[in-house]
């Protein structure tokens, strides 16, 4: 069976993710209402709308807030919520642990509560969560599949988690129609604190003689990589077609170690990049190993990847080229 939509809610509709899900909705499903929450501080990520911002509805509201989130349910009366909206720099949460605890965990608990308590909305809900729940991951256990022990290693994951089982347990004692999906990572040229992002706005900027050497952390974490447009494809495909009360992992078929994937982009810059180890960017407890088994996933939805990793590197590349030119009105190099 597949479910159809009529209207439905992006929390955190204004950040990397969010933007791009809402563009894949309202590119491919044109008769579905797109609807949108933010907060007043998150409006500096308004950029990310723009080529959408005639065909959604943004709404204020801060999950935080009970009430807002009551409201913003009564105005829109979605049939499908994604829920995306977290505080998501892993690194920043060993910096501002109670701040990402409190907004990620309470903000998912407003959102689920606010529904139960809904007596005219019943949608489904899609929690958004990802890899980082299962923490450092024994090899023996490697591909990962969803009932691997959750071991999470940062305040950031140790919140998914929380959303995660808040999600299973509104499912199971209130009958939430919740489905939970676990994403691993994927090339999002918006998301700045990503590694690969990372790596390639600062290509851009050595390129641009804006910089002159690339800094990173760990180069020696595996991981597998997916296309954003993908991933947020996957997002409306287990909308469509998963069940209520299960998890699912959502990954690439791609996988490379961190330092491969900079030696990749280095070969593609139109300059020689030097790199140094800079030892800021080291987490105090890193995840190195992440490689998901997505069959059932796609035993489920029949889903297959429209974007080969060297289109998405490319795509990556170009984009991080785009913004660095946009901020500093450089305008290409001389070859």
């Amino acid at each position: 069976m597949t479910r159809t939509f009529n209207r439905v809610l992006i929390s955190g509709i204004s950040g990397s993710g969010g933007s791009y899900l809402a563009e894949h909705i309202v590119s491919n499903n044109p008769d579905t209402e797109v609807h949108g929450i933010s907060r007043w501080h998150s409006s500096l990520n308004h950029l990310n709308l723009l080529s959408v911002a005639d065909r959604i509805s943004n709404h204020e509201c801060d999950l935080t807030d009970l009430s807002s989130v009551i409201g913003t349910l009564r105005t829109v009366k979605p049939d499908a919520i994604f829920h995306l909206a977290s505080h998501a720099n892993v690194r920043a949460s060993f910096i501002t642990p109670l701040a990402v605890l409190n907004n990620n965990i309470m903000g998912t608990a407003n959102l689920l509560e606010a529904v139960r308590l809904s007596e005219d909305t019943d949608p489904v809900i899609q929690i958004c969560s990802t890899s980082e729940v299962y923490g450092q991951v024994d090899p023996k256990d490697v591909p990962i599949k969803e009932d691997c022990q959750l071991n999470p290693a940062s305040p950031y994951a140790v919140s998914k988690v929380a959303q995660d089982l808040l999600g299973a347990t509104y499912f199971r004692i209130y009958g939430l129609k919740t489905i939970r999906t676990r994403m691993f990572a994927y090339l999002n040229p918006r998301r700045r604190d990503l590694f690969a992002t990372s790596f390639a706005i600062q290509v851009a900027r050595i390129e641009a003689g804006l910089q002159e050497e690339l800094l990173h952390g760990n180069l020696d974490s595996v991981r597998t990589l997916i296309d954003v447009r993908d991933a947020m494809e996957c997002y409306w495909v287990a909308m469509e077609k998963c069940t209520p009360g299960e998890v699912y992992n959502i990954g690439g078929e791609t996988v490379i170690k961190v330092g491969e994937f900079l030696e990749v982009l280095k070969k593609l810059a139109k300059c020689q990049i030097a790199c140094r180890l800079d030892p800021q960017l080291l987490r105090p407890a890193d995840v190195t190993l992440q490689i998901p088994d997505v069959s059932k996933f796609q035993k489920e939805t029949g889903w297959k990847p429209r974007f080969s990793f060297e289109e998405s590197v490319g795509y990556l590349l170009e984009q991080c080229r785009s913004f660095v030119k946009q901020e500093t009105g450089f305008r290409g190099v001389s070859q």
